[in-house]
Order: C-alpha cells, then sequence, then structure tokens
C-alpha cells in the first residue's frame, strides 16, 4: 500500500549525527562525532550495588507504575540542586522528570505552541531540539551568533517579523554545537527582550555542571521573576545517558500541561533509574564524581587545543570552551565542507558537518563540530594529527 506520512514528519530527515553513529561501530574510527559523556564517567559499580539494593529492598515501588510527575524524592533533590547550584528557586515553579532532557524540549513546545507558531532559536542549534519544533508543526527561526552568545539585535528584528513566536530556545552555557557560553550582558537583554515581547525562553543546560575553567555565569532561570523562563536539565552527562533521566523546571501552569502530554507519550520516566539516580544525586559522592568528570573533560579539551593550535592551518577558527562537550572548527572561505568531511571519514576520523545544526535546512556551513569526552587521549591526538594533515591539503 502507499503510505501517507503526516505532514510533521514527512519533511523531517534523520539527525546527521544519529546516521554517523552508526558508523562508529567499527572500532577503527576515531569518533570526534559522538557527544557521549566518557566512559569512565560512569559511576558503574554503584550503580550495580543501588540497583540490586533497590530491587532486594523496594521491588514494587521499582517495578510498578508510578506518577508521572517523577519520584518525588527524585523532583525534591533536583528542587534543591537548582537552588544549590544555579540560584533557581522562584515561588510558582514546579518540577517533572522526563525522559532525557529531549523531552523536557520536546513538551514544552508541544503545550505552547500551535502549528504555524515559531521558534526563535540560536543558529545553529541542537539538532534534536530543531527535530523536536519541527516534529510539533513550529517554524524555526535562526538567529545568528557570536562569540559571546546570540546577536540581541538581530533577535529582537526576528521577534518582530515573527508576532506569532512563542518560544526563545537558548543553550547559554557550554553551547551545542558551538561550544561557547552566552555573557551574562546578553543573557539580561534576551530576558528583556522575551518580557517585552511576551515570549517564553526555553533555557536548555545539560552541560551546566560541566565547567572546568573559567567563572560561573548566572542562569536566565535564576534571574526569572515574571515566570517567562522554562528550564530544562538532564543528568546524562553527570551520571548515565543511557538512564535517560532529564527535567523540566517551569511555571506550574506549563508543568501542569506537561504532565498530561506525558501521560500521552509515556506515562513515567524509568522509575528504577529514578531511584538510582536520586540516591546518587543525593549522597556524599556526587560533589566528589562531578569533579572527577571536570578534571577528566579538562584534560581532553586541553588536549585537543593543544593539537589544533599544533595541527591545524592559522585559517581554521576554532572556539576554547571553559566546559561541555564540543569544540567548534570553521574552514577559511571557499573550503569544500562536504569533501572535508568525507576526507575525515575516509581516514578513519568522524566529525559533524556544521549543516546539520542549520535551523535552514538547506541553509550552507562551513564549520564543523568535534567531540572530546568520547575518543581516548589516544584517538585524540591522533585524530586531531589527521584532521590537520588533511586541512593542510586544502
Amino acid at each position: 500500500m502507499e503510505y501517507r506520512i503526516s505532514d510533521k514528519l514527512a519533511s523531517l530527515k534523520p539527525s546527521a549525527i544519529r546516521e554517523i553513529f552508526k558508523s562508529l561501530t567499527n572500532p577503527e574510527i576515531i569518533a570526534f562525532a559522538a557527544g557521549n559523556p566518557a566512559a569512565e564517567s560512569f559511576p558503574t559499580e554503584y550503580i550495580q550495588e543501588k540497583a540490586a539494593q533497590i530491587l532486594r529492598e523496594s521491588p514494587v515501588t521499582a517495578l510498578q507504575y508510578s506518577v508521572t510527575e517523577g519520584y518525588p524524592k527524585l523532583r525534591e533533590a533536583v528542587r534543591k540542586r537548582l537552588k544549590d547550584a544555579f540560584g533557581i528557586d522562584r515561588e510558582g515553579d514546579e518540577v517533572i522528570i522526563t525522559s532525557g532532557g529531549q523531552q523536557g524540549l520536546e513538551l514544552v513546545c508541544k503545550v505552547m505552541c500551535n502549528e504555524g507558531d515559531t521558534v526563535i532559536a540560536e543558529d545553529p542549534s541542537f539538532i534534536g531540539a530543531l527535530n523536536a519544533f519541527r516534529s510539533n508543526g513550529a517554524n524555526v527561526v535562526g538567529v545568528e551568533m557570536e562569540s559571546d552568545g546570540m546577536n540581541t539585535e538581530k533577535l529582537e528584528k526576528a521577534l518582530k517579523d515573527n508576532p506569532n513566536a512563542k518560544l526563545i530556545y537558548i543553550i547559554p552555557t557550554f553551547h551545542n554545537p558551538m561550544g561557547i557560553t552566552t555573557s551574562a550582558e546578553k543573557r539580561r537583554e534576551i530576558y528583556r527582550l522575551a518580557k517585552k515581547y511576551g515570549v517564553l525562553i526555553l533555557e536548555d543546560n545539560p552541560y551546566g555542571e560541566l565547567r572546568f575553567s573559567g567563572e560561573d555565569v548566572p542562569t536566565l532561570k535564576s534571574m526569572d521573576t515574571d515566570g517567562i523562563v522554562a528550564y530544562s536539565g538532564s543528568y546524562s552527562k553527570v551520571l548515565s545517558s543511557g538512564m535517560r533521566i532529564g527535567f523540566l523546571c517551569a511555571p506550574k501552569e506549563i508543568i501542569s500541561k506537561a504532565v498530561v502530554a506525558k501521560q500521552v507519550e509515556d506515562v513515567h520516566t524509568n522509575i528504577l533509574c529514578q531511584m538510582i539516580c536520586e540516591s546518587f544525586v543525593t549522597s556524599e559522592l556526587y560533589l566528589p564524581h562531578l569533579d572527577k568528570i571536570r578534571a577528566l573533560y579538562r584534560k581532553k579539551c586541553g588536549l585537543m587545543l593543544d593539537g589544533i593550535k599544533k595541527c591545524f592551518p592559522e585559517n581554521v577558527g576554532y572556539t576554547s570552551p571553559e566546559g561541555g562537550l564540543f569544540v567548534w572548527c570553521t574552514l577559511p572561505a571557499g573550503a569544500d565542507l562536504t569533501e572535508f568531511v568525507a576526507s575525515a571519514l575516509a581516514e578513519k576520523v568522524a566529525v559533524v558537518p556544521g549543516t546539520a545544526f542549520n535551523c535552514d535546512v538547506n541553509a550552507p556551513s562551513s564549520s564543523f563540530r568535534l567531540n572530546y569526552s568520547t575518543p581516548s587521549d589516544e584517538q585524540i591526538v591522533r585524530g586531531i594529527e589527521v584532521l590537520g594533515n588533511i586541512l593542510r591539503k586544502y
């Protein structure tokens, strides 16, 4: 029979990153294209022991249906950590546990946007969020990024040009894919513009716990005195990506509708994993664990940046992140990005082309994303040497 795919999904393309993942099953490939946390960052022994204890002592709680909002003890732990670490403690906000940070982004769009409404996003931006918005029928409008965040003059123009804009989507801390951090000044201006034009900010902060240099910058949610910021976070990068534990903190009116939407999608997030997560993040092991991960990524990022300085031609630009997982590189004018990415893969080094992150799926790009958390130290050194050799041919 002829399958008539819905308009919402017919035009969506598979994530380029997920497609590249298929090539990473080859152990010879150096995986700069992934976004995985380092395997050595998982507290595997703790998870094994805690899972066994929970299934021995509280099997019904762990294995039975539960409330959509999430395991109550974990919700409370999230609230406490948001207050202690990020200054987020607005009266009138609620928390829901989601199946990864990705679901929180999708739920906010589903709650806030009708088909044809506009989501304004940083350009480039996280492909998972962009596809979540598109799948809900939203129109995505990109705003050019600068070294310290979104161009706020162009943001205001986009708000004026799109009176049906419902969301401003932003990854202000250790941006994916660029690795940069939005300045405090720009954060305040983005907040001012959102308030002026009556648009909700969706702040995505999956990497906020991973600062390994520089000074903290206040979250937009910590500035939120007007109930105009929804904040999405995740334990994927600090505990386990496969456990799929994220959370959404937003005004209770939004959370109440997100609960209904989540009931339709998956009823609730895995309860056993929520119980393990709550136990770990409230234990005395959590903060030392974060310090360990930060030290690990400080070393890996330093190796990558040192290699880039040594091996890449001077006309190749790159960012210097203070945390997170990514470095963003830009080829000189006239260079063929598609040819470069193909040449790299032929030499068994996988990178992600910048086109994968464009708000306009047909727009060109001269940039590519590198990840330093997944490969080993030896692979980082070797992979950057290979890329440098290819780049010098241009």
